[in-house]
This record gives C-alpha cells, structure tokens and sequence, in this order.
C-alpha cells in the first residue's frame, strides 16, 4: 500500500503537518548538486576573475542564508531554528567544467531540514549562475539531490549509489 503524503488533510487540502506530538531528535540532511558550464567560466570562477566578485564565496552565503529562509520559500515547510549549516562548493574540469555543491544542514527538532538542505544547494549554484550568466548563458543545473538525512522516527535514509557513480570508482 502507498505511503499517505502528510500534506494533506482527508479532504485532500493542503496542511502544515502537526509535529507537536513527535519529540525532538538531533536531525542531519546533506544535499548535493552542480552546475555545469563552459571551461572557460570554470576557469574565471578558478582565477577568481569574474566581474561580479568572489563567485564561490558569495554563492556560498547565499546557500547559507537560503537554508535558514526555507520556511518562506516552500509554503508548508516549518521554521526551524538550524544549529548548522555548511555549504561547500568544489571547481572540476572533468568529465565536464562543473562546480559541485554540498550542503549539510543541522537542527535538535521535530521534523527534518532536508528541504533546507536542498534549497541551499539551489540557492548556491543558481547565485553561481547569476554571477558567471555574462559569460556563460548556457550553464546548467543538475543533479540536485538528497544524499543522506539522519534523525527522527524514520531514522537513517541513504541514496544508494548508483551504478555509474560505483563504476567511476573502480
């Protein structure tokens, strides 16, 4: 039998999930993605030459503070008051110019910040996007995922690897 998405009422309106019954648990969400682009932003991003400024420093606080405004973004997300949240930004050239994003946010809570997680990631490589789009129009947003969350009733959750990402590493 499917799961009941908890959104919404029997009527099928949509509702804030009441959490007040759940007890409070430390709760981890990491979040990844990446932005791919042409060598030559990499490269610019790299120098740290981009007429916009410090690309991977701003786009990191931007993660930062997008993570901590969840709450007004997705319409039935929760505040929470996070107790972490780091956001690092890696440069590749391979297999395409891409920069990867990881996001982990933490809380002591009653429900989960993989929503805050998430959007970091979101924010960050959409603020590297509006920082390099002089340069490079044609960048793309990709693999935006939730890597791990820790914490609460359900426990520990990990995305398998995927057969690709275990061939890569043999």
């Amino acid at each position: 039998m499917p799961k009941k998405l908890t959104h919404f009422d029997s009527r099928g309106a949509a509702i804030m999930v009441d959490v007040a019954s759940k007890g409070e648990t430390h709760r981890v969400a990491r979040a990844c993605g990446r932005i791919v682009m042409q060598r030559r932003t990499l490269d610019t991003i790299a120098a740290g030459s981009a007429a916009k400024g410090d690309v991977l420093g701003i786009a990191r606080i931007a993660g930062i503070q997008a993570a901590k405004r969840t709450s007004e973004l997705i319409p039935l997300c929760h505040p929470l008051a996070l107790t972490k949240v780091s956001v690092e930004l890696e440069l590749s050239p391979t297999p395409e110019p891409h920069v990867e994003c990881t996001a982990v946010v933490e809380t002591v809570g009653r429900t989960g910040v993989e929503m805050e997680a998430l959007t970091a990631v979101s924010a960050a490589l959409l603020t590297i996007y509006d920082m390099c789009k002089a340069i490079d129009r044609g960048m793309r947003l990709e693999a935006i995922e939730l890597r791990e969350k820790r914490g609460g009733r359900s426990g520990t959750w990990t995305r398998p690897e995927s057969r690709a990402a275990k061939r890569a590493g043999d």
